[in-house]
């Protein structure tokens, strides 16, 4: 199983928290000390992702143009913003149980959002894509989502176009043949690596006392004294390890065997992705089947499934009051 780089690193600093927290209360942890704490938990989001550092402006704006590409899908009825609605402050994500492809298929999981995508260590809820440029290919070409029969085909149609020769020729320059299913992906990858969230916490983080109201405080501190943050930890909040669905009380949902679809091994059933919790709340249903639309039942069903733990109605509130913190302010018109 793959692990995250800063693995050790998390590991630590989730000890930090256990320790302070011990030692406290909510009542009795100063405004600093509950920054610090977070701050050594989690940390502030990033301003650009890996990679983003080669992607130039034509590159991106030639992804963007792509993202919304109905001809990349077998039909010409359907783009990546399909599944993943950015138009008019759009989470992500289509908001569906599981998306439905070009040809009216049903997939089998639930659409993850892809603001903050490129900072995830993998890509699917499987991990079977390595990076953003490689998940790009996949849902194109897949029967029951986009349903292009073959590279060339998107090749053929995109090169019919002055509009995307001339784009193709600008993002790719270096290359004597600009369009190609790689270029196609990596273009699409270099848009994506724009989409980053902005949201109350990380000002929280930064230092304003005045960015999370008192329950959203409260709801922070019972997240990490309840252990949430073993798996939801980082600038992302998740992204950045496998954890089994299920860990303490059994998932029901026991058909999807998750990563170990990919691995062939048995010891990785029911291990999924921890799903980032950035702009959680905008982005229902939740799980890797789309179960639950609501967020706090979202947050009941965790902390029994993951934690063995039987959140009070006022913790669960609490919780959800700051997960709403997350909440992305930043849209699609804000990237141009």
């Amino acid at each position: 199983m793959k692990v995250p780089v800063d693995w050790i690193s998390a590991v630590k600093s989730f000890l930090v928290a256990i320790l302070i927290i011990l030692s406290s209360s909510m009542q009795s942890v100063a405004e600093d000390d509950l920054r610090a704490l977070a701050n050594a938990v989690f940390g502030q989001l990033p301003e650009k992702m890996p990679g983003s550092e080669n992607d130039t402006i034509e590159r991106i704006a030639l992804g963007r143009k792509l993202f919304f590409e109905t001809a990349l899908s077998g039909n010409e009825t359907q783009s990546c913003n399909s599944c993943h609605e950015l138009r008019d402050g759009g989470s992500g994500t289509d908001n569906l149980r599981v998306s439905v492809g070009a040809l009216g298929i049903e997939g089998r999981r639930n659409s993850p959002t892809v603001w903050n995508a490129g900072f995830q260590f993998v890509q699917f809820w499987d991990g079977r894509a390595e990076n953003l440029a490689e998940q790009a290919k996949s849902p194109i070409l897949t029967h029951h989502e986009m349903a292009l029969p073959s590279e060339e085909i998107a090749i053929e149609r995109l090169s019919k176009s002055a509009e995307y020769r001339q784009a193709f020729t600008a993002a790719f320059s270096d290359l004597s043949d600009p369009i190609t299913f790689d270029t196609i992906a990596e273009a699409l990858a270099a848009f994506q690596r724009t989409l980053v969230t902005q949201d109350r916490f990380d000002d929280f983080l930064a230092g304003d006392d005045n960015a999370l109201n008192e329950q959203e405080k409260k709801g922070l501190y019972t997240f990490i004294k309840s252990g949430c943050n073993g798996c939801h930890n980082g600038p992302l909040m998740g992204g950045e390890l496998f954890m089994k669905m299920g860990l303490v009380n059994p998932y029901p949902n026991t058909d999807d065997k998750g990563r170990a679809e990919v691995t062939g091994k048995r010891r990785h059933n029911y291990l999924f992705k921890v799903p980032t919790l950035r702009n959680v709340a905008q982005t229902a249903p939740y799980f890797h089947d789309g179960a639950v639309f609501e967020l706090d039942q979202a947050v009941s069903d965790t902390g029994w499934h993951q934690l063995g733990i039987k959140f009070t109605p006022e913790e669960t509130k609490d919780i959800v009051a700051f997960l709403k913190a997350l909440d992305n302010t930043r849209t699609l018109d804000d990237l141009k």
